[in-house]
């Protein structure tokens, strides 16, 4: 975290130059800190304190300040600061609690100048005030803050942030009694004394965010905020560019990024040198914005030139496609194929052409440029774009109160009222296959079949007959006075002259046929050689054996199968032989696959509203993840065309336990006291500000544990029964305020 300042000076008259380079370290660095003239660097770590000179070519070790046989943890370090009015005062924070500075100008070989010793656990980060010589700032792990004064041997000041470990303290460049602390659980304090303009504030930390904010007004207002691939470590704004900053991350990825804040989806700039997690970034001049310093875990210390960066821009896809809300499409692509496209025509209506073309300008004072691009919006027409349909049908669905068969129908109605054909006849299909079959409708007089109140396929029934069965022609004899029939059964004759026409052509079968006129068939389609017999000579062999068997034969064999309970259960099919409604899991995979479709071809309405009036039907056919996209897609539409009420049925009635919960989740109710009208920050019965119970009746004075209203004109309220009691006598308000309530 750093404040940023509007630099108003030069550098001065000797420019820094160099080239990228590096060198090795002896263990890796925590922090790096920049002289005031730009020409040496301090790196701390927990093994390792040196100052290197920045020359030419090469960085060129000056001192080592870990001197001893054994160094104590004082020179264990978390973070260093050099200060940028004083060019031999340094200041470390150490791992074992204590703030320690350090004296240059010593002719000794310990440099160690004083030790304060006030914080508890380690010490996180210190600051020099940018304009007070002797003004020191200290975050600790103990959460709290102390400023030291540099001329007495103990703080001056302790900050209490009531938070958890403080991760970093600044000073504000532009106001002297100003600073920020960050700390561990993503809170930024500002600590002000006088409260004059103070600029931009920016943040970073676990949530791989790093937001700007703007300090001037009375609270801080968040106006940016760059989503960065892993957890923000540091954040340095850099010279001289107003939009720029640097951040580095404190785990997994090691590469430095400079952020355009008013693009933050794609660095303007990286830097992939290091090998291991960056710890430390600083920009070597506060007026040059060409050279960054670094140290890194992998034991390396750099000097980064900006030319010498990366462009992730370069290997980004210039081109990108969208569709806007109403069938808008927005292309953008290299200025080379727009300009080079000479079948482009121009818009006949007037001067400005379609499609319509948006070109940035490039900024000339970056070194890095923008992509160049160029954009195309290409207008539907006002037909095209018309989403009355989805509105309406949003509003005239019936998903659920109603039976199965009943929903289907009125759904079909309303999609063929709006000109939605296949949308209808689908409405229709799912009715006959999931309907129970005994609710399906009977065919009326204009169906094609006139079969009564039969179902189809269902079964057929003949005239309750004792006929001849064809079954037991076993013989060829006149069989007509060894037949039994019932009263009021119809005769068959079994002459074989009369025999043409086929069974049922008679008597209940007539219904099929009544308007037609009756046609009689020849028996063979073509000429008989010879007289065919019905029942052909037995072999001699065979006959011996039949005149010897001890059954019945003949004219008393036929009577015995010819009897009426025999022959009415032989003729007489009552009962269907199979069940010709399938059952509904046989449709499943069919009308997966339609909702499927209907998803893919982007109405997302159809797919939601079948998956709730099938409900268990169908809903363990599609996976859960599915399903949530359908829903999490169609309430997204309706909330766009602020259908509030249907989005809210849709959520009530979905089959998705993640989108039921919706409703839960995103409700959330505001509860202010009622004595000092401030809001109640806990669950609890008593204001935790003027510490009176908060739910009391106006009427009864006793605390509302269970359903409670209120007026919101005067706040005061109470048991549902009492006050509408009350308000069947009295218009005026029961706590005595003289507010007439109301109640709707």
């Amino acid at each position: 975290m750093e404040k940023m300042s509007r630099v108003t000076t030069a550098l001065g008259s000797s420019a820094i130059s160099g080239r990228t380079m590096f060198c090795h370290l002896d263990a890796p660095a925590n922090a790096i800190s920049v002289c005031r003239d730009a020409t040496q660097v301090v790196v701390a770590g927990r093994n390792i304190f040196k100052i290197y000179g920045l020359e030419e070519e090469q960085f060129v070790e000056k001192l080592n300040l870990r001197v001893g046989r054994k160094p104590s943890l004082n020179f264990s370090c978390a973070d260093v600061m050099w200060h940028q009015m004083e060019e031999n005062l340094l200041a470390t924070a150490a791992t074992n609690g204590a703030v320690v500075t350090w004296n240059l100008g010593k002719p000794s070989r310990n440099k160690q100048d004083q030790l304060f010793t006030e914080h508890k656990r380690t010490v996180n980060k210190v600051c020099f005030h940018p304009t007070e010589v002797y003004m020191l700032l200290s975050g600790s792990q103990d959460g709290y803050m102390k400023c030291f004064d540099l001329r007495k041997k103990e703080s001056v000041s302790t900050f209490s942030g009531q938070s958890e470990s403080v991760r970093d303290v600044q000073f504000s460049m532009k106001d002297y009694f100003t600073f920020a602390a960050s700390f561990e659980n993503g809170n930024v304090q500002l600590w002000d004394i006088r409260r004059p303009d103070r600029g931009w504030l920016a943040t970073g930390g676990r949530d791989k965010m790093v937001k700007v904010w703007d300090m001037t007004t009375n609270r801080a207002k968040e106006i940016y905020c760059v989503q960065t691939i892993a957890s923000v470590a540091r954040v340095k704004w850099r010279p001289e560019r107003k939009w720029h900053l640097a951040t580095c991350s404190m785990m997994v990825d090691h590469n430095i990024y400079v952020w355009d804040v008013r693009r933050p989806f794609i660095p303007f700039a990286t830097f992939e040198e290091h090998k291991d997690v960056t710890t430390g970034i600083v920009w070597r001049h506060q007026h040059d914005p060409y050279f960054l310093l670094s140290g890194s875990k992998d034991s390396t210390l750099y000097q980064h030139m900006f030319k010498d960066a990366s462009r992730p821009v370069d290997r980004a896809n210039p081109e990108g496609l969208c569709f806007g809300l109403f069938g808008d499409l927005a292309f953008a692509a290299k200025e080379s194929l727009i300009s080079g496209d000479t079948n482009r025509k121009p818009y006949p209506g007037g001067d400005r052409r379609y499609p319509i073309f948006f070109f940035k300008k490039p900024d000339l004072t970056e070194q890095f440029a923008h992509v160049s691009s160029a954009l195309s919006v290409f207008e539907s027409s006002l037909e095209s774009r018309c989403m009355d349909w989805f509105v309406k049908t949003a509003r005239l669905y019936l998903l659920g109160g109603k039976p199965f068969a009943e929903l289907c129908d009125h759904n079909a109605k309303v999609a063929k009222e709006l000109n939605r054909p296949q949308v209808s006849t689908t409405w229709t299909m799912l009715r006959l296959m999931f309907s129970d079959p005994a609710n399906l409708s009977t065919p009326g007089p204009n169906n094609i079949s006139k079969l009564g109140n039969l179902p189809l396929m269902n079964s057929f029934s003949m005239k309750e007959m004792g006929t001849e069965s064809r079954l037991d022609r076993s013989k060829g004899e006149i069989r007509q006075d060894s037949i039994h029939l019932e009263p009021g059964n119809s005769l068959i004759n079994s002459n074989n002259d009369e025999n043409e026409e086929t069974e049922g052509s008679e008597g209940q079968a007539e219904y099929m046929f009544a308007e037609e006129q009756e046609y009689t068939l020849p028996q063979e389609a073509f000429p008989l050689r010879h007289e065919i017999m019905d029942n052909p000579s037995v072999p001699e062999h065979l006959q011996q054996d039949k005149a010897d068997s001890p059954h019945a034969s003949g004219n008393e064999a036929e009577v015995m199968c010819l009897t009426p309970t025999e022959s009415f259960s032989l003729i007489a099919i009552s009962q269907p032989l199979f069940s010709t409604h399938l059952p509904a899991h046989f449709f499943c995979p069919v009308v997966r696959e339609m909702l499927s479709h209907y998803a893919e071809q982007g109405d997302v309405q159809m797919a939601v509203s079948v998956l709730i009036v099938l409900g268990d039907r169908i809903r363990k056919e599609i996976d859960d993840l599915t399903q949530e996209h359908w829903y999490m897609s169609y309430i997204d539409l309706l909330q766009r065309f602020e259908l509030w009420n249907v989005s809210n049925e849709v959520i009530k009635l979905s089959t998705c336990s993640a989108i039921t919960c919706l409703n839960q989740t995103s409700t959330t109710l505001h509860v202010n006291c009622s004595n000092c009208k401030r809001p109640m920050s806990n669950r609890g019965w008593i204001c935790d500000r003027c510490h009176q119970c908060a739910s009391v009746c106006a009427v009864c004075h006793h605390v509302v544990k269970g359903l409670f209203v209120w007026c919101q004109g005067c706040s005061h309220g109470g048991h549902l029964e009492h006050v509408m009691n009350w308000l069947k006598s009295s218009s005026h308000c029961p706590a005595g305020c003289g507010h007439l309530c109301e109640y709707t």
